[in-house]
């Protein structure tokens, strides 16, 4: 996979060069009935900055992903999109600046791959205008960049659970934003492609993008983020850079499991033993 196409294109961030947030959240409260998640989250995402979160199933990911893009409302607190609450802008104006790519997309009618690709173009486009030449442009080369360029006439209803998760990266990839939400992005892909999935979503973040992604394997969020938001699903969370929060007794508690760091190259691996333990109070 090669640099997603807008930075190649001369693509210039919209918000102040000199205010490095491009996001945050204040106090804020994510439950479910009967259940707080997350609560009183403080997060702040800067450009140039890779955020991966963890924890086991039903601890908060998805909904803190959903509440951070503005889809959802927050139980409590606040989210700030370039210092403003994302509450009170339009979704044309969040989405120019914030793109969410879901866990799993379902496809109702059949269109071609391009097209589905130049989704991603929708909210720079004027009311009543077709896309352009240019916007073509960029949905080709993020069909490069995921390595699908050669399925772009295929009808999506053709394609495997792996190819449509790589359009769906795609299609944000056209929408060229400056802060990308991933639920899950290796999901449904093989490991090359989960490799190559989070060196473009890395190069993006070193080209000046926000990223925050959920992941399920803790050894690609110690490879690829800077720091790692955990969420232990009963409200308590932790955040700091990576190499201070993954730990054996971090990771041991937050997937109620005993883990075990092995020394691999220069680096750690962690890997779960597969006996359960209760979850830490």
């Amino acid at each position: 996979m090669s640099l997603p196409l807008p930075a190649r294109l001369g693509y210039a961030p919209r918000m102040p060069a000199d205010d490095s947030t491009l996001l945050s959240s204040k106090g804020l409260r994510v439950s479910v009935p009967g259940r707080v998640l997350v609560d009183e989250l403080e997060l702040t995402l800067s450009r140039g900055e890779f955020v991966a979160i963890l924890g086991r199933n039903g601890t908060g990911k998805t909904l803190s992903l959903l509440t951070l893009s503005g889809l959802r409302r927050p139980d409590a607190g606040d989210v700030l999109l370039a210092g403003k609450n994302i509450a009170t802008l339009r979704r044309q104006q969040v989405a120019r600046e914030l793109a969410l790519l879901p866990q799993d997309t379902e496809d109702i009618f059949p269109a071609t791959v391009l097209d589905t690709a130049l989704v991603g173009r929708h909210p720079h486009i004027a009311r009543l205008r077709w896309e352009s030449a240019a916007d073509h442009d960029i949905a080709r080369a993020s069909l490069a960049t995921v390595g699908i360029d050669d399925l772009a006439e295929r009808d999506v209803l053709s394609l495997s659970g792996g190819e449509r998760r790589r359009l769906g990266i795609a299609q944000i990839l056209t929408q060229a934003p400056e802060i990308y939400l991933l639920d899950e992005p290796t999901n449904h892909l093989d490991p090359q492609h989960q490799l190559d999935t989070l060196r473009v979503f890395r190069r993006a973040a070193d080209d000046g993008a926000g990223i925050i992604a959920s992941l399920h394997d803790v050894n690609l969020a110690a490879r690829f983020a800077d720091r790692c938001l955990l969420l232990y699903g009963d409200g308590r969370w932790e955040l700091g850079a990576v190499d201070d929060v993954l730990n054996e007794t971090r990771l041991e508690k937050l997937y109620a499991t005993p883990m075990e760091a092995v020394n691999w190259r220069e680096g750690r691996l962690f890997v779960a033993s597969g006996a359960t333990t209760a979850q830490s109070t």
